[in-house]
């Protein structure tokens, strides 16, 4: 039975919760179950298809409504004395400042990417409020409490980075099937059906209109072709065409397999009849999302891996679908793993890349898991891991500082046990967030812009999103709603420029001072000047260190997308394990377990019985896992000098 000061400290505590997916769901449950009174919940999702296998609050007709009201109504309908406040927005928003979060005895994230989770937990210590955060992937997880001064803050220890692809490698030399879905869904697709006036790395020149006047762009549907010829032509442009000009350059084949360039009138040397498309079946239903290439073609597995023909009908039937069906959404589509026609266009488009290349073709259902980055959810988890946060919670609340724990979910025992809890470790006196360690970038200072630096450093590697950015006493650079109009022009006019031509220069030796007012975060870079990058291993045209981002994930072998993905949600580590396909980026898995012993937050003994380095040598170096549960979009490219329009977004 539990204690009365257990008691009161659930029933007096205001709760933060942020997140209402597949931890959230069951974590909002179990505090409404445990007393809890007072439940403050924040996301920004509204409820998918792809949700209700594991977001037991949601059912079909809540399709399309916010997660946070929805699952607000859907507790109170069996705890309707308790109080709950739904916020479908964004947890980035200003309203969620330093003061909102200050009102709160703790905050239980249940988010599903990095760039969230650095966010919350700069605004929680900012405000002084301990923070429970936790993550799931498959049969894997991992809760964790951080307290201002006393624990590691989320960011102590550096993150890997998801691992991006240079545009050359996606567009001239693909090596795994991954690039061949990338080229398929982020170049490809967005080329023919996305807004045309955005930049892509396709080469879009007709190999046929040099004795033109003007070159014509190939993907351009002439006046009066119909689609069966037009789906032809784009097939050998992109299958046929851009793979002679490949093999031109002979460099770059010197130690690569060539490509075989593919033509449509040698795989389906005549236009099928229309018996084997039926595009008035293609479709039972009036919503778009449904069409069917597959059954318009009478193909019915998903989990068949097509022959290189049957890949061609459907490029040609999906295609023709699109603009015998949905015409009108044509310019304004992008990539959605629950859009069938959409994911069968891409995996027969990248099947066909993958057969020019030589690289092993791969079914439907794996294809989707790829381009969608889908984790198959294991709803147990989530339930295992919101429960571990309650307890945490609990002892926060009653600060009982000796018996917090981070636990992990293993997938297999390990000394009989399936739950590994681990003494939470003191701050890292190197973490630039919580310890305000100056950092060291190494960077071109006469080739690189103050825009580059904001976007590739400040903004993608630091988290920061409003910053202002100072040498010295001259502010370079700021954003703001409040800013004076010739303000906003001249740090507009000094993004343009290179470093060293700034107002105040930047030199070798340069310490520039970057603050994030939102999160009252403030961090010094101390600026070296480096003449040549590496293209490939340093794409961006700069490297930052003082914290050392972990490597990029890699698995060993190359199965099908199963049980998960590292946060994706790092072998032997935890997240690592849990991956089921090496190419997949990873959003935000945590730096693995130290096999050495780190300093305990105390020097009690371990009253499970297991000390830190034994622990970590149990885990076999377990890497922490991060939710995936509803991130989509995690595969990048990256070129050296790319802009945020030739990337996809993490979350």
């Amino acid at each position: 039975m539990a204690s009365p000061p257990h008691l009161s400290a659930v029933k007096d505590a205001k709760v933060l919760m942020v997140g209402a997916g597949g931890i959230g769901c069951e974590l909002l449950k179990t505090l409404a179950l445990s007393g809890f009174r007072e439940i403050h919940i924040i996301d920004m999702d509204t409820i998918e298809v792809s949700n209700l296998n594991r977001q037991f609050l949601f059912r079909q007709k809540h399709v399309g409504q916010s997660k946070a009201k929805v699952a607000r109504d859907a507790v109170l309908r069996f705890r309707p004395n308790i109080s709950i406040t739904s916020y479908h927005a964004n947890v980035k928003d200003p309203d969620f400042n330093v003061d909102f979060f200050k009102q709160f005895n703790v905050v239980l994230n249940g988010l599903d990417n990095l760039d969230a989770r650095r966010h919350v937990n700069r605004l929680c210590l900012a405000a002084d409020v301990p923070l429970v955060e936790s993550g799931t992937t498959g049969f894997l997880g991992q809760v964790t409490v951080h307290l201002k001064g006393k624990t590691e803050c989320y960011e102590c220890q550096p993150k890997p980075a998801p691992k991006s692809y240079p545009v050359c490698t996606i567009t001239s030399t693909p090596s795994k099937f991954v690039h061949c879905i990338v080229w398929a869904k982020d170049l490809l697709f967005a080329k023919l059906f996305g807004d045309k006036a955005q930049d892509n790395d396709l080469n879009v020149r007709s190999g046929n209109a040099s004795t033109s006047d003007h070159t014509e762009d190939v993907f351009e549907r002439r006046k009066d072709e119909d689609v069966e010829e037009y789906g032809r032509r784009i097939y050998d442009h992109v299958f046929g065409y851009n793979i002679e000009v490949a093999l031109s350059n002979d460099e770059t084949w010197k130690n690569r397999n060539k490509p075989r360039p593919i033509y449509i009138k040698d795989i389906l040397p005549e236009r099928p009849n229309r018996q084997n498309g039926n595009m008035d079946g293609a479709s039972a239903t009036d919503n778009p999302s449904s069409v069917s290439a597959m059954a318009s073609l009478g193909m019915k597995n998903p989990q068949e891996i097509w022959s290189l023909m049957e890949n061609s009908k459907i490029f040609l039937e999906a295609l023709k679908l699109f603009f015998g069906k949905r015409e009108k959404e044509i310019g304004n589509l992008s990539f959605d793993k629950d859009d069938q026609l959409a994911v069968e266009f891409v995996t027969s488009a990248a099947n066909i890349r993958a057969s020019s290349f030589g690289i092993p073709l791969h079914s439907l259902f794996e294809s989707k898991g790829i381009a969608g980055n889908i984790v198959h959810a294991v709803a147990t988890t989530n339930a295992i891991v919101a429960g571990l946060i309650v307890i945490e919670a609990i002892k926060v609340l009653q600060k009982d500082v000796k018996s917090y724990r981070m636990t992990y979910c293993l997938e297999h025992p390990s000394k009989k046990m399936l739950l590994m809890p681990v003494e939470p470790y003191e701050p890292n006196k190197s973490c630039y967030v919580c310890s305000e360690t100056p950092l060291s970038l190494e960077i071109n200072i006469h080739r690189s812009t103050l825009r580059e630096f904001v976007d590739k450093i400040v903004k993608a590697k630091l988290g920061m999103n409003l910053p202002l950015i100072m040498h010295g006493s001259a502010l370079l650079y700021e954003v703001g709603d409040d800013l004076e109009e010739d303000m906003v022009s001249n740090y507009a006019a000094n993004l343009e420029k290179v470093l060293s031509d700034l107002p105040s220069p930047v030199t070798s030796g340069t310490l520039l001072t970057v603050e994030d007012l939102r999160q009252e975060l403030t961090c010094n870079i101390s600026i070296k000047h480096r003449e040549e990058f590496d293209e490939e291993k340093e794409p961006d045209g700069m490297v930052l260190s003082g914290w050392t981002p972990a490597p990029a994930v890699e698995k060993k072998d190359e199965n099908h997308v199963g049980n998960g993905v590292g946060t994706s949600e790092d072998m032997p580590t935890i997240a690592e394990q849990a991956e089921t396909n090496e190419e997949l980026e990873i959003v935000a898995a945590d730096i693995e377990i130290p096999a050495e012993k780190k300093r305990k937050l105390s020097e009690i003994s371990n009253n499970d019985g297991l000390g830190t380095s034994r622990v970590a040598a149990e885990t076999n170096n377990h890497s922490k896992v991060e939710d995936l549960d509803d991130d989509d979009d995690v595969v990048f490219i990256s070129d050296g000098d790319s802009d945020a329009s030739k990337k996809r977004k993490l979350h």
